[in-house]
């Protein structure tokens, strides 16, 4: 019997989930434990798939009965064993995307401290304009019962005598009771837009200058006007102004008309009721419920700011109370640094008997902030919408959340929190993944970032391969022994000896030659009077700071400018573009692909639909009177009666989210029993979506519609996905290989591939495959550009533009661009400083 009963390991036996090869593994407590493995190697299967599976649910066991009970039917992980597990919490790769009413403020809940600062703390304004300055008494009014008796939050006005009532943190709420009144509380708000109303001004009224006059109903408008005395024969532009201002805004009178027909009849209106060109769209707005009628319309609409409250969201009465001088909406769009040096101020803005209570709110704020600005989110303003935020920036809000809470004894297990970081804010990261463990807890973190893996205590090595290939434990110690071991893929890019270049890249002497496209941004977040232009048919990265405008360049400017068409026009905010010759973008982001749990690797691509008719054509197919839809399990023919052809049914529990079960009746195959006794090869159809691609490679290799396909998604390093996979759970790089391989094998002349973050869940030697890939898209004739703060990307471009060199309002300037060779050198800015550290690692001249 050991003397030290607390145990040091979690320990593992047996773990079979996905691909894992039966591992027994020990896993150190209170460390901070790196996985590394290639894509698909079953790394995410352990620290997912086990650990936190099992984690989660040993927490729930320790639920009461009743909870139990209805989570009774929750599957141990498929794991043997596994001993001395803490409750576990998960942060995903992927977070929810927040919907529209969501922003930095209300995900962080820094907005409810400064709601109650502003309501305790504020100087109200009285209902006769006079600024009351701020007491104690005005903080106690808000904290009395809310009965309707004891005058909850009344004040008398010092310099009137007037009572009123000041507003209270639930006020401030631009979710509820603040919202502004126009666009209820989202900021944005539709507006006719008269470019859109009247898109050429130099036609005349009758050849059709007013755009919503051509609307179904309104097609004898023109001649009303002319009825007015409006000259519908000169170009709109050159009407005098009055006859102009009739068009917009005259009033809705009847008039008694004429209208020619084309046979030569004339017929007769008495009340034909005028609508000007605004009035045309709001009334056709006002009776059609036509979906397609309706998206029609919203042509003439630019989604833009609200023009009540400006954005804000908040009511504009809300604006009357100060804190320090400043109102709610100028501090929302403060940056996090900025807030951090307002606070002083606010606290030498009190009197002295306040300062107690100032202290006891602001602390909140300052825990909030602290976790924030060292996960390197400082440039954040609290306004800032959460939709526009990148995968990175929230998943680690969702970490700083997880932080504050100050836990101890629980097991931490982070999906890739490096997304999106630059390598800057990567030792940020490792400090708050340091302080958890010094907290008591233990992590567990899978990422390919070197510099993660070099300051984790243990590092555990699952491979060799991918898929059926994967799924063993190679490499177990710290990160010197994993790097010194022969077998280790990820060795020879901790120790420098990988080759690190991997594709024929311009030097600077072959650049210039090339043709360019590019334009300027004018103003747009903190991009002012920037221009940027990258080389034709040639491989350019976009980096910097997260915050540092790269997708506002890449995805707000540029991708929406070349793309631009008559109805959807370039943003305001471009100017100078240069095409280069460019004539279609195809823009690749991380988005789950696929909408639900339907979509699989199979539906995708066109293998269902070939299999589908393989099997339709089969002898017992025929005989049965099945069709190819049969062998559809999105379609009641052929699906699954229970699961509906989905292979999972959902658990809803309180308090927890879903559970999801496998299927009792098909197993999990989603198909009709029935449809199961056709065979092709001795095969169901189940049977081949149970098969990675690799595997269906030599199965089907004399389909030639199939095996084209299986090649595609092979060469681009998807060769262990199974055909039935769901792709929305699929990795953020997977996603984005996946929809390229619709675009391989064809002439790319002309066509620029615009990617966001490729490298997002690659190992190194993945990369390499991924760089494979770029230059084949080059070599027919495609150009790449892509954002990314991958240094092995980075070192095989061909054009870096570097922005910088912080993020937010620090950011937004070109700090450095060129070969990454003239960008190592030019010691301007983070990504210099770390590029040129990292190709002398691997000792590139």
């Amino acid at each position: 019997m050991h003397h030290n009963t607390i145990p040091q390991n979690i320990m593992v036996r047996g773990a079979h989930v996905n691909n894992l090869k039966h591992i027994d593994v020990d896993i150190p407590l209170h460390q901070l434990v790196a996985v590394t493995g290639r894509s698909g190697s079953g790394k995410s299967s352990l620290a997912m798939g086990v650990l936190y599976a099992e984690g989660m649910r040993r927490y729930v066991s320790a639920l009461s009965t009743y909870t139990r009970r209805r989570l009774g039917q929750t599957s141990r992980a498929a794991v043997d064993t596994i001993e001395h597990i803490p409750s576990a919490i998960a942060l995903r790769q992927r977070p929810v995307v927040p919907g529209i009413r969501s922003t930095v403020g209300t995900t962080t809940e820094a907005l409810n401290v400064i709601r109650l600062m502003f309501s305790r703390l504020g100087s109200p304004r009285c209902p006769n304009g006079h600024q009351i300055p701020p007491t104690l008494d005005i903080a106690h009014s808000m904290d009395r019962p809310n009965d309707g008796e004891s005058h909850m939050g009344e004040i008398i006005c010092p310099e009137c005598g007037v009572h009123f009532q000041a507003y209270s943190a639930e006020d401030f709420a631009f979710n509820s009771a603040g919202a502004c009144p126009t666009c209820g509380g989202t900021g944005q708000a539709k507006t006719l837009a008269t470019n859109r109303l009247i898109p050429d001004p130099t036609k005349t009224i009758r050849e059709g200058a007013v755009a919503s006059w051509r609307l179904p109903g309104r097609n004898f408008m023109h001649i009303v006007a002319e009825q007015i005395g409006i000259n519908i024969d000169t170009p709109f532009q050159d009407l005098p102004p009055e006859q102009q201002n009739m068009v917009w805004h005259g009033p809705r009178k009847k008039y008694a008309i004429n209208i020619p027909s084309k046979t030569g009849k004339i017929f007769h209106m008495d009340n034909a009721q005028f609508e000007n060109a605004f009035n045309a769209v709001e009334d056709s707005m006002a009776t059609t419920t036509n979906e397609r009628a309706i998206a029609r319309l919203n042509r003439f609409y630019e989604f833009g700011t609200c023009p009540t409250c400006h954005g804000t969201r908040f009511k504009p009465a809300l604006l009357t109370q100060q804190l320090a001088g400043k109102n709610i909406a100028e501090v929302s769009d403060l940056t996090l640094t900025e807030l951090h040096d307002f606070i002083p101020q606010v606290y030498t803005w009190l009197p002295a008997d306040m300062q107690d209570l100032a202290h006891d709110i602001i602390s909140e704020l300052d825990q909030i902030m602290r976790s924030l600005d060292e996960l390197g989110l400082g440039y954040l303003t609290l306004a800032r919408a959460g939709a526009s935020l990148s995968t990175g920036e929230l998943q680690r809000i969702q970490l700083s959340r997880t932080l504050r809470t100050k836990t101890t004894g629980v097991l931490y297990v982070l999906d890739e929190p490096s997304i999106g970081l630059h390598p800057a804010n990567v030792q940020g990261l490792i400090d708050v993944m340091r302080s958890l463990v010094t907290q008591g807890n233990s992590v567990v973190v899978v990422d390919h970032d070197t510099a993660i893996i070099e300051a984790a205590d243990t590092v555990l090595e699952i491979g060799p391969g991918a898929g059926a290939s994967g799924g063993h434990l190679i490499n177990q110690g710290t990160p010197a022994t994993v790097a010194a071991a022969s077998s280790s893929l990820i060795g020879p890019f901790l120790n420098g000896t990988a080759q690190l270049v991997v594709r024929p890249t311009a030097t600077a002497t072959t650049q210039p030659a090339t043709k360019r496209f590019g334009l300027t941004v004018t103003d747009r977040f903190n991009l002012h009077n920037v221009h940027a232009d990258f080389p034709v048919n040639q491989f350019s990265v976009v980096s910097g700071f997260s915050g540092a405008g790269k997708s506002t360049l890449v995805f707000d400017a540029l991708v929406p400018a070349l793309t631009a068409t008559k109805h959807h026009p370039a943003p305001s905010f471009v100017r100078d573009l240069q095409r280069g010759g460019l004539r279609r973008v195809v823009a690749i982001d991380a988005t789950p692909v696929g909408k639900n749990i339907r979509s699989t690797v199979a539906t995708y691509t066109n293998v269902l639909d070939n299999l589908r008719a393989l099997f339709a054509s089969q002898p017992e197919a025929q005989r049965r009177g099945y069709t190819a839809s049969n062998f559809s399990y999105n379609v009641k023919a052929g699906a699954c009666p229970t699961c509906g052809g989905t292979g999972v049914i959902s658990l809803d529990i309180q308090y927890l989210p879903d559970m999801q079960q496998t299927c009792p009746t098909c197993g999990g195959r989603r198909f009709n029993p029935d449809v199961l006794t056709v065979r092709w090869q001795g095969n169901t159809i189940a049977d081949l979506l149970d098969l990675s691609v690799d595997d269906a490679m030599t199965t089907l290799a004399d389909i030639p519609a199939i095996a084209k396909t299986l090649q595609t998604l092979h060469d681009m390093g998807l060769g262990y996905l199974h055909l039935g996979e769901s792709t929305p759970t699929l990795s953020g790089g997977e996603a984005q290989r996946l929809k390229l391989t619709a675009h391989m094998g064809r002439s790319q002349k002309g066509t620029l591939f615009v990617f966001d973050e490729p490298s997002v869940g690659l190992h190194p030697l993945d990369v390499q495959v991924l760089l494979g890939v770029f230059q084949r898209l080059l070599d027919q004739g495609g150009t790449v550009l892509a954002i990314e703060h991958d240094l092995d990307v980075l070192a095989n471009a061909d054009y870096i533009l570097d922005l910088g060199p912080g993020g937010g309002s620090e950011g937004g300037h070109i700090v450095a661009s060129g070969t990454p060779a003239q960008v190592a050198a030019s010691h301007k800015g983070h990504t210099s400083h770390y590029l040129a550290a990292h190709r002398q690692h691997f000792g590139v001249q």
